[in-house]
């Protein structure tokens, strides 16, 4: 197993050149309210040298295809062959809400999606005539699609982000890897096993198949204080949008808190989200994160290699620190991933001079 930091977009720079001189793999920037992913990435790129770079993840309603594989290869060729391609169809809300795109047949749509992308970035004209897109749209002849970039790699990894089993079996077939959302180390299995099953109707083995969930992570001494900081992190998305179709809590209904996510939207629709969060059960929480000493985050970090993780992908943010603070917890990572004895386990170096800066 490999580990990965799932960046913020403030001094993102800082925070990727101090997880690759202390061994991470990769590192992951998404977009959402505060940031989009390639402006993060296109900085961190001049600012690395041997780290992985992912979008964690790329909005499919937000782009088309075309733009889509152009960022990527541009990020590729800016990085020096590191970039690998996060995307996700997001939700309902975010799709319809901020992009006007509707959320029908989102798996179509995104088999349709990875398609034109990868035709896109083998560098040869695509012409792609489907139910969702069409190159080229409309009666008149127009050029078609067709990249000239300087990268010499036509095969940049696309990551799909995937929390159904229906959307994940569809990871496993098209792309290289699975993003991860709101696992625990037992849905972690079940996820791996849809994974698999779209890898077996692809003809394919798990094989070279990055499975890379994203957990929430605190290093403190006092666990029960530990679940109360993230709170407020899994009340924001179990209240986002429908209750009827938040997406994360329908995982929690299906790692057995589904009672409880009926009282928390009941409350959260009295528009008391403070009161609702007290609603999540702390086993839950708990369950979904990294939490604890050193050394209890390095023994959940064995749990969910078990489960099938290839990549862990620590996520700063949920921890609401300031940056010193955020430095701190990917060396703490570090240093639980090496007491874990995972495979790919790496020593921390000693964090001196910035090779950057210097």
């Amino acid at each position: 197993m490999r580990l990965s930091a799932h960046l913020v977009h403030e001094n993102a720079g800082e925070l990727a050149r101090c997880a690759e001189r202390v061994g991470f793999d990769l590192v992951i920037c998404g977009e959402g309210y505060r940031s989009d992913a390639a402006s993060v990435l296109g900085m961190v790129a001049g600012q690395t040298r041997t780290i992985g770079l992912a979008s964690g993840v790329m909005q499919i309603p937000a782009r088309s295809p075309g733009l889509a594989a152009l960022t990527a290869a541009t990020l590729d060729s800016m990085s020096g062959g590191r970039f690998r391609l996060g995307l996700g169809v997001s939700n309902p809300d975010v799709s319809e809400g901020w992009y006007g795109v509707p959320f029908d047949k989102p798996l179509s749509r995104t088999r349709e999606y990875v398609a034109i992308v990868r035709a896109a970035l083998s560098g040869q004209p695509v012409r792609f005539q489907g139910e969702h897109y069409r190159l080229p749209a409309g009666r008149r002849d127009a050029a078609p699609l067709h990249l000239a970039t300087d990268s010499e790699n036509t095969h940049i990894p696309v990551y799909l982000a995937a929390l159904s089993s229906r959307n994940l079996r569809l990871a496993g077939e098209i792309a290289d890897g699975w993003i991860g959302a709101f696992v625990s180390p037992e849905s972690l299995v079940e996820a791996v096993a849809d994974l698999r099953d779209g890898r077996q109707r692809a003809g394919k083995e798990m094989t070279g198949f990055d499975v890379a969930p994203s957990v929430p992570t605190l290093f403190v001494d006092d666990v029960a204080a530990g679940v109360q900081r993230l709170r407020g992190h899994y009340a924001h998305f179990l209240a986002m949008g429908d209750p009827e179709r938040n997406v994360y809590s329908a995982l929690a209904g299906r790692l057995g808190f589904g009672t409880a996510m009926t009282e928390f939207h009941r409350l959260a629709s009295g528009g008391d989200l403070q009161k609702a969060a007290g609603a999540i059960p702390d086993e839950l929480i708990d369950r979904v994160s990294l939490i604890g000493p050193v050394d209890r985050v390095a023994e959940r970090m064995r749990e969910f290699e078990a489960g099938g993780a290839t990549t862990l992908t620590i996520m700063l943010s949920p921890a609401r620190t300031d940056h010193d603070g955020r430095l701190e917890l990917i060396r703490k990572a570090a240093e639980a991933f090496t007491l874990s004895g995972t495979r790919g386990g790496t020593t921390p170096t000693a964090v001196g001079p910035d090779p950057v800066r210097a």
